[in-house]
């Protein structure tokens, strides 16, 4: 199989290099449009292959030619959040980089699976869905697997125990109303209220919720590791066509209360995409929640359906 990542970046060069060491892939394709940059980092992850033992190729391009065949495509190009900056402060530029990235990709191929990263996320989706023309299950976004990975982390960071214990779920729109869900959360099978307390608790959902603009104001930038491996598992799940149920920004058709969004959902993935958005029960405050998030992204695309418009 053959993945490609576009954006060269610190997140799509992480998520390359995650991929490259499961060794489940024949080929990555890294593509940029600074030239010599995808190059220099395809090169550099595969003098590591010696080290690390996989044997998957990596190359660099500045070409969409070269993407051509593709079974998966990482879309993280955009624009990175700067220190004061919203994830939907990024919301025009970073559509037309987007749509851009997608119509070129598409066009080689049209048989691929896209996983969007570039933010803000949800509303990407949406753009790489709609320029693409793809079925709906074979578009979607990396988010949930992110947010819950920094949730599980703050869990055991304040639990003392093995982020391998630690099993959550996480929906909504990715960013601040995000809706992590401590009923779904347990840690080696107990339900996490019993571990903490709510005041505990309410204070890592709201960590989670800005646990991106935590590491800009420190760094001065975007985070990369977490993100880039996230949307590796993804990649993983699709590729192995193991039926991974995780947290992804998709097509809603009715599902919660909603449709004709992207938002956060736990789905099963597999060869062909999402095989399955699985519908769990929620209480009022959480569906309460849910909506108002699914506002909030509906307010972006309105937004950027304005601004396209002047």
């Amino acid at each position: 199989m053959k993945v490609t990542v576009v954006g060269a970046g610190n997140v799509g060069a992480t998520a390359a290099e995650c991929i490259a060491r499961m060794d489940i892939v024949a080929e990555v394709v890294l593509i940029d449009i600074v030239e010599g940059l995808p190059q220099g980092k395809a090169l550099d992850m595969q003098e590591a292959a010696p080290i690390h033992l996989f044997d998957t190729r990596v190359t660099g391009t500045n070409d969409y030619a070269d993407t051509a065949g593709s079974d998966i495509c990482v879309i993280t190009a955009g624009l990175a959040r700067k220190p004061g900056m919203s994830r939907d402060d990024l919301l025009a530029k970073n559509a037309a980089i987007v749509k851009s990235v997608t119509d070129q990709f598409a066009a080689k191929s049209p048989n691929a699976i896209i996983i969007v990263v570039s933010n803000p996320l949800d509303v990407m989706t949406y753009v790489s869905y709609m320029a693409s023309g793809f079925p709906s299950q074979r578009v979607m976004g990396m988010a949930g697997v992110l947010d819950t990975a920094r949730y599980r982390a703050f869990l055991s960071m304040e639990l003392g125990v093995s982020v391998k214990d630690i099993q959550a779920l996480l929906m909504g729109g990715h960013g601040d109303t995000m809706v992590p869900l401590p009923t779904y959360t347990t840690i080696g099978g107990i339900p996490l209220p019993q571990l903490l307390s709510r005041e505990k608790i309410d204070a890592i959902v709201d960590r989670t919720k800005f646990g991106g603009g935590e590491i800009v104001k420190l760094m001065g930038t975007s985070a990369w590791y977490a993100p880039g491996a996230a949307a590796a598992q993804m990649v993983e799940a699709i590729v192995k066509d193991s039926g991974r149920v995780l947290p992804c920004a998709v097509w809603l058709s009715g599902q919660y209360g909603h449709d004709g969004i992207f938002m956060g959902a736990p789905v099963r993935l597999g060869r062909n995409g999402v095989e399955e958005i699985i519908e769990v029960e929620l209480s009022g405050d959480e569906q309460a929640l849910l909506d108002q998030s699914a506002q909030h992204v509906r307010d972006n695309i309105a937004k950027l359906q304005e601004l396209q418009k002047a």
